[in-house]
């Protein structure tokens, strides 16, 4: 198998056929298999996608919905290619760039290569503004530099795609997790088409989950290897202060004064106890979800059933 074209699918019942047939007519001659993962659509997308009689469709249906970046994960998990394309699945991504890409991965030195939307066919004031806001804050914190961060249309040699945990709502930063594998990227220009049928799923709410994820993101560029040159250099600021602040006030209860109630007294304690929780629990949680799912082999999603071809194979 030379290539797996992995589709995510939120309610896109009226985009399946055409973006099937897109593909199928782009990928003429090559050996391929399209995958689509639907994340718990209620509109009928998983009953159009098992009427499709086509031997290299395979449908990954979950039981309910999960998010694009588990089914991503999922997508790439079931993948058989040697290389692995990825693409939304509302017909803004034109296949036709996919051969492109697939050669520069191919007989190039890229590892991952990414689509830039150069005439992108959306809203300004909600998509494209905050989208170049973003793509700015990402490029000079993330030492990834790229113009386009969230086109879909992406091309990875398949060993990097199963090797990143694109786990919580990480989808965003695909090019920055490939980097911490190692993955030599590039990006170039492809074609954007305005969404014709459905609707978006995009919006201003997940400006908040991304600079979220922005920070993790940012933690395992800079100090998933070393952590202590982080905890240390704000844990020892904050407990210094503490640490002056307690002498002080114990210089005071020496001279017989009452400090007992003095806000002071409670600063002092919050900068040595409450400063260092606060930042590290998030991350701790984090990495301590990595390594329970990543050492016994779990997924943290459920499949309901895996199609290919014309047969079913029920999951366990």
């Amino acid at each position: 198998m030379l290539l797996s074209v992995i589709v995510t699918v939120y309610n896109e019942l009226e985009n399946i056929r055409p973006l099937i047939d897109r593909i199928n007519g782009a990928l003429t001659g090559m050996e391929y298999e399209i995958i689509y993962v639907d994340d718990g659509s209620t509109d009928g997308t998983v009953a159009e996608l098992k009427s499709i009689a086509d031997p290299r469709l395979v449908v990954v249906e979950f039981r309910k919905n999960y998010g694009q970046s588990l089914a991503l994960m999922a997508g790439i998990d079931v993948a058989r290619g040697q290389f692995i394309a990825t693409m939304d699945g509302d017909l803004q991504n034109d296949p036709q760039d996919l051969p492109e890409m697939l050669t520069m991965v191919r007989d190039g030195d890229w590892d991952l290569v990414v689509g830039e939307r150069v005439n992108r066919q959306d809203g300004a004031l909600l998509r494209k503004i905050p989208s170049r806001i973003a793509n700015w804050i990402i490029r000079n914190l993330s030492g990834v530099h790229l113009r386009d961060y969230g086109c879909a249309l992406k091309v990875f040699r398949s060993e990097i795609a199963k090797d990143m945990g694109v786990y919580g709502e990480l989808h965003r930063f695909i090019s920055v997790l490939a980097s911490l594998e190692g993955a030599r990227i590039t990006q170039i220009p492809v074609r954007h088409h305005a969404r014709q049928f459905g609707q978006s799923k995009y919006g201003l709410g997940r400006t908040f989950k991304v600079v979220s994820d922005l920070l993790l993101m940012l933690f395992f560029k800079k100090y998933l290897q070393k952590p202590m040159h982080l905890f240390a250099q704000s844990g020892l600021l904050l407990f210094t202060i503490g640490v002056l602040i307690n002498v002080y006030l114990l210089f005071l209860k020496i001279m017989g004064q009452d400090i007992w109630g003095k806000p002071l007294l409670i600063l002092g304690a919050i900068l040595l106890l409450g400063g260092i929780q606060l930042v590290t629990v998030g991350i701790i949680v984090e990495v301590l979800m990595r390594t329970y799912y990543e050492s016994q082999d779990k997924r943290p999603y459920r499949i309901r059933e895996i199609k290919r071809g014309e047969r079913v194979k029920t999951a366990v």
